[in-house]
């Protein structure tokens, strides 16, 4: 199917969601009337420390997960074109690889049930981290059963902190600016991985090298020095089982 396609429809069924939840979904008993706009409201979120490491994890979280999604068929392609194994069927793999994520998902919230949310979500981030690090060496090696089963657990730990690092992050925002923390962290998010994913298509036009995708572990490093940090090692929420 063509790319338009794709997105008209993805589009269609966003707008037909938006509209049920405003037609059919009542607020809440607790809903406060808005408050005034705030700009300062910006940088004021950031002075909370626990919210800034959630935040800031966040941040290291998005700058590999886009990113990635988008090389996995350039990956595919790449090894099929330097390996003399069988032909990948690229498409079919990048949707087993990418959507493998949405069951990790689920089993890291049931975890964090457990084990809380900081400690599976960082858990989740080094694993993909460590993946980062592998790829190259995993590109070059010649079992493409090996190759598909690497992605399809790096697929699984580079989304399973997702939900988790929303978490965090909504559970340590101050509840008076709690709409804006989220806003801004969702925004700043995003557009991070438009600078990430530019800059490995324009660098992946300089050079057909497998490590390229070094780059992406810069996010995870970053992120687990934002939540491990001296200053941040409390940064818990009320779901973790031990607090203390």
């Amino acid at each position: 199917m063509p790319w338009s396609t794709v997105i008209i429809t993805t589009s269609i069924l966003a707008l037909v969601g938006g509209s049920l939840i405003f037609f059919l979904v009542a607020d809440g008993p607790f809903r406060k009337p808005g408050q005034a706009l705030d700009l300062t409201a910006f940088f004021r979120v950031f002075n909370n420390r626990k919210f800034r490491a959630a935040a800031f994890g966040y941040f290291g979280h998005m700058w590999e997960l886009y990113t990635f999604w988008t090389f996995v068929p350039v990956m595919l392609a790449w090894y099929s074109l330097h390996s003399a194994s069988m032909t990948i069927n690229t498409s079919v793999w990048s949707f087993v690889i990418i959507g493998i994520g949405g069951i990790a998902c689920v089993i890291g919230g049931y975890l964090s049930q457990d084990h809380g949310e900081k400690n599976i979500a960082s858990s989740s981030l080094l694993m993909s981290g460590i993946s980062c690090v592998l790829s190259p060496f995993i590109l070059l090696q010649s079992s493409m059963v090996i190759l598909l089963i690497f992605l399809s657990i790096w697929g699984m730990v580079v989304i399973a902190d997702s939900p988790l690092f929303s978490t965090l992050v909504a559970h340590n925002a101050d509840s008076e600016v709690k709409g804006t923390a989220l806003t801004i962290v969702n925004c700043i998010g995003f557009s991070i991985t438009i600078i990430s994913i530019q800059l490995m298509t324009y660098l992946r036009q300089l050079t057909d090298s497998e490590f390229l995708f070094w780059i992406l572990a810069i996010g995870p490093a970053f992120g687990l020095i934002a939540l491990f940090g001296n200053s941040n090692r409390s940064l818990v929420i009320a779901t973790d089982p031990d607090p203390n």
